[in-house]
């Protein structure tokens, strides 16, 4: 009865959101599109996003602005959610937030490492980051080294792992972007205990376990097939923690001499009937479809706890990857067959 009452308001909020999700069959319709103004005109009749979009000029509508409209959104979602939570579904969220703090971040040392001439555009954003993150935009923004960037970090918990890098030579992006998710899976996985407890621990425990074991073996197979990296080399890319990979079995399948001897050891897994490599889909597409498969069956058996919140959250990023994807597609006029390939995955 508890967790009745401490979610009933939040799941009816939530499932008039869900209902406003685009579908694959508004997908398909987005790919017969001919330009980006053609989809933002569709998005205005169609979705949740027609109130951001009309305060955009016909002069505006380029894909720069348009995500920036469509991240708002997303963390326009957050705050409602947010809004209804009660201090226990908030502590998770104020968890959760260190996704989009990684993302802002990542963003950052982009703009610096590239020496872009307008570094940085992080208005739309700062609203957001002002009330929910413990990141000042202010500082970030008169970045202009990774040495700097790093610094105005200082206040923050990103601020020691990275400062771990800088006394490190020829350090490229990836490091740092794999220093931050590093840390930031740790972190979550840290901490779920003091959040959560009893039913709600545990299914944040499965789908947290369950995203780094997903992610391990995607790292594992991309390395092996198309970089064709040493296992000593393949290990630093790995988050340190196992769900129901065991030590012994990661050793196995980065050690495997080849990628058919990775299959074979694969199957070994309980990933193996929803991760299968032998399908026509990339590699991400298998990823994002086991966590799809995890976290609409936690919301269906356990409809008022934290997994409907994480659900949401996670089917709101798929639409806005799928959306951006689109309109890339549909700017470079790929075909309709091309496009929905590359927003579902499957091979062309």
């Amino acid at each position: 009865m508890g967790n009745l009452l401490a979610y009933s308001g939040i799941v009816t909020k939530i499932r008039a959101m869900e209902a406003r999700l685009l579908n694959d069959k508004n997908f398909e319709e987005i790919a017969e599109l001919h330009s980006v103004p053609e989809i933002v005109s569709y998005l205005k009749e169609k979705s949740s996003y027609s109130f951001v979009l009309n305060d955009l000029s016909d002069e505006q509508l380029h894909r720069g602005n348009i995500e920036k409209v469509l991240i708002g959104q997303l963390y326009y979602d957050y705050s409602k959610i947010y809004r209804f939570c009660g201090l226990e579904q908030r502590k998770f969220l104020e968890l959760y937030v260190s996704r989009y703090e990684v993302d802002l971040i990542n963003y950052c040392f982009r703009i610096v490492i590239n020496h872009y001439s307008e570094p940085f555009d992080l208005n739309y954003k700062k609203n957001f980051f002002d009330k929910y993150s413990q990141i000042s935009i202010d500082k970030l923004i008169t970045s202009r080294t990774t040495d700097e960037l790093i610094e105005n970090l200082k206040d923050t918990e990103y601020y020691e792992p990275l400062k771990r890098l800088k006394e490190k030579t020829n350090i490229t992006l990836f490091d740092y972007d794999l220093a931050l998710d590093q840390y930031a899976f740790a972190k979550i996985w840290k901490k779920r205990k003091k959040v959560l407890k009893k039913k709600e621990l545990e299914i944040l425990t499965r789908d947290y376990g369950s995203k780094i074991d997903l992610l391990n073996l995607q790292w594992i197979y991309r390395a092996k097939k198309y970089y064709e990296m040493k296992p000593v080399d393949i290990y630093a890319l790995l988050v340190p923690i196992h769900y129901k990979l065991s030590t012994e079995l990661i050793k196995e399948l980065v050690e495997a001499p080849s990628i058919e001897e990775f299959d074979h050891i694969l199957q070994k897994t309980s990933y193996w009937r929803h991760y299968d490599f032998n399908e026509t889909l990339t590699i991400e597409q298998m990823y994002r479809d086991c966590l799809y498969h995890l976290y609409t069956v936690d919301r269906r058996r356990n409809p008022y706890s934290i997994a409907t919140i994480n659900t949401y959250l996670f089917l709101k990023e798929e639409e806005l990857r799928k959306l951006t994807t689109a309109m890339e597609c549909v700017r470079y006029h790929l075909s309709p067959g091309e496009t929905l390939a590359y927003i579902g995955g499957k091979t062309l």
